[in-house]
């Protein structure tokens, strides 16, 4: 540490008051030996021996009231030196207003003038002095890189997030970065030069710029981009052969500067596709404040997440319902340190299977909103034990909706997926069965509004690709992929809860809620962003290897069933879509006959049964099963 980083707050302002002390009284004499020439300053100074005591009371005030000992100029910037100019003009003009209202000031009148220009310069030089010594200190303490050793870097974008990122590369110039120059996109900027680096070209030119200048890293500074924007531009880094990294957005950015060592790695969320959506949760104050919620599935990766949201809206308690009790207990201490949120916690070790205790506790605590995310999602597992699927999914769901209606819960949100259009799976033909028994379940209630919300695959959720990729990779390999062509639709969890919880304000009864999730992305691009985010190449350090589609998997998956159908809400990316019709009645007693069958038959059977009924309650007499 050196020596100004060793003096403390108090021990700082002292020095600068001092300094200013010295400053107003060598101003004063500079400019009397200026007019009346120094010969003669001293008699002068004699004569007139009140008059800068009277301006140091005058100027240290005004330097306190502009905070002029309150800045930690080691970070001053052009706003604190514009408070400078501010404090020593100000105090200037009032000493001039006393000085001739009060008719005590019988010397030259051009000694103020200089005095004040004198005080701008050394009230100014002391904090730019202390700022630079200190700047001197610190870099000579720092282990020196040597030019061989630094990376030829290029920052992609010349804007406002570019052109503080190279200011902070020129300050840390003992650091590992040698700056190059900038690509931008907007042909006027080529040419100009900023901090001293040139505008060499467009994104287009990464890799003629790259042979031209070895350049080893890009800085992707574009605190607008989109993420299609950005994949095109790391699709060019790839091409070129060199590693990159992203700037935070200048809005995530405190204080509005951007610091080199805030440039990260690029996430799996930047390659979305898609900008990740944010959706306003203003509205859910109004049903889940002060209410009693139960969140089914509690220790899951959704599940876990709505926990950790709902909690903000401080209900007055929270169920935790999951029938591992693992689970049960992690998110329940998770929630417990929340300390600035203080809501009654219970938790409850439970299968939705079992009904009566299921009955018990609705009985006991009377849960005012319900959401259901307890399910077996694994599809090629769900496969080999389609029963279980049948028993925990379909049986599980109807317990917690006629529950939650018998007990009057007031709003109930089911979480289904996109497996469940068109399924070809045990486990997107369950939940669709789940969506079927939610909307007759909406029909026939008079007490609580039932809605489901379909959404995608979740990044980083509980058995998905990515942790799968991310293991795959930290073992050497190969990653493994069913087929070459396979897309999926991607969002993050809070994305996801996020609209899960929206959906219980917006729900009027039976609808089913879909997020316009941009793009599906294809599992091999995925594969490969994850090797190259690991700083590896894919082939050459993991291999991907192509294993073939397992039961009951899709190459593609689909939100809806027919586009047309979808109408807007006051959410720009939530659509509805209106409640299917088919013959509910009819419906409603082969999916109990469908339950009592999983008890007893073979799997094969309940398979069939089970498309039996998914081919009924297709929309529109569309086929829902291929």
């Amino acid at each position: 540490m050196n020596l100004i980083d060793k003096i403390n707050p108090l021990q700082r302002r002292i020095i600068l008051v001092i300094c200013d002390v010295f400053s107003n009284f060598a101003s004063f004499a500079l400019s009397v030996a200026l007019i009346y020439s120094v010969a003669n300053t001293a008699e002068i100074l004699k004569d007139n021996v009140w008059l800068p005591f009277l301006m140091l009371a005058i100027r240290l005030t005004f330097y306190y009231v502009y905070g002029l000992y309150a800045f930690l100029w080691r970070y001053a910037s052009t706003r604190q030196f514009i408070s400078i100019v501010k404090a020593v003009t100000s105090s200037s003009l009032v000493i001039v207003a006393v000085l001739f209202l009060s008719h005590l000031f019988n010397l030259h009148k051009s000694i103020l003038l200089i005095d004040w220009i004198f005080n701008m310069l050394f009230v100014g030089s002391v904090r730019v002095g202390l700022r630079l010594y200190r700047d001197f200190l610190v870099a000579r303490a720092k282990p020196k890189v040597q030019a061989k050793e630094k990376l030829n870097v290029l920052i992609v974008g010349a804007g406002d997030c570019g052109a503080m990122m190279a200011r902070e590369i020129n300050k840390a110039a003992r650091l590992k970065y040698n700056l190059i120059g900038f690509v931008d996109d907007k042909p006027n900027k080529v040419g100009q030069i900023i901090h001293g680096a040139p505008v060499l070209g467009s994104t287009k030119d990464i890799s003629k710029l790259v042979d031209k200048f070895n350049i080893q890293e890009a800085i992707l500074a574009i605190s607008s981009a989109r993420r299609k924007q950005l994949r095109a531009i790391m699709d060019q880094c790839e091409i070129a052969g060199i590693a990159y990294k992203i700037t935070p957005g200048l809005s995530d950015i405190i204080g509005g500067d951007v610091s080199i060592n805030q440039a990260r790695d690029v996430r799996i969320e930047d390659l979305l596709g898609r900008d990740v959506i944010k959706i306003d949760t203003s509205t859910l104050s109004k049903y889940l404040s002060n209410s009693v919620v139960l969140v089914t599935g509690a220790g899951g990766s959704i599940g876990s997440e709505l926990c950790r949201q709902i909690q903000r809206f401080s209900p007055r308690q929270l169920l935790l319902l999951d029938q591992s009790e693992n689970a049960v207990y992690h998110i329940h201490m998770e929630l417990q340190k929340n300390t600035q949120r203080t809501v009654d916690l219970v938790p409850v070790v439970l299968s939705v299977k079992d009904a009566g205790r299921l009955d018990d506790l609705f009985t006991q605590y009377k849960p005012d909103v319900v959401f259901h995310a307890a399910a077996h999602k694994h599809v090629p597992l769900m496969e080999n034990n389609i029963n279980e699927a049948i028993l925990n999914n379909v049986q599980g769901t109807l317990n917690v909706l006629e529950l939650s209606d018998k007990h009057k819960a007031k709003e109930f949100v089911l979480i289904s997926t996109d497996k469940a259009v068109r399924p070809t799976s045990a486990m997107g033909a369950s939940k669709r069965i789940c969506e079927v028994l939610l909307q007759i379940q909406s029909q026939k209630s008079n007490h609580t509004t039932f809605s489901a919300v379909r959404f995608g695959n979740v990044l980083g959720s509980q058995g998905s690709v990515v942790p799968l990729f991310k293991k795959q990779i930290a073992e050497g390999g190969p990653i493994t992929i069913t087929h070459p062509d396979m897309t999926r639709y991607f969002m993050t969890i809070p994305e996801a809860v996020s609209l899960v919880l929206q959906t219980g304000a917006l729900s009027k009864g039976g609808e089913i809620f879909i997020l316009d999730m941009g793009e599906p992305v294809k599992i091999i691009n995925l594969a490969k962003d994850l090797i190259h985010l690991s700083g590896l190449e894919e082939e050459k350090d993991i291999e991907i290897k192509v294993t073939g589609l397992r039961p009951g998997e899709k190459l593609f998956e689909e939100l809806y069933f027919d586009k047309r159908v979808l109408k807007k809400t006051p959410f720009q990316k939530i659509f509805v879509t209106e409640p299917a019709k088919f013959d509910r009645d009819m419906c409603g007693i082969k999916i109990r006959e469908l339950i009592k069958q999983s008890n007893t038959l073979h799997p094969q059977e309940v398979r069939n049964n089970l498309m039996t009924i998914i081919d009924i309650t297709a929309p529109a007499n569309e086929s829902a099963s291929t």
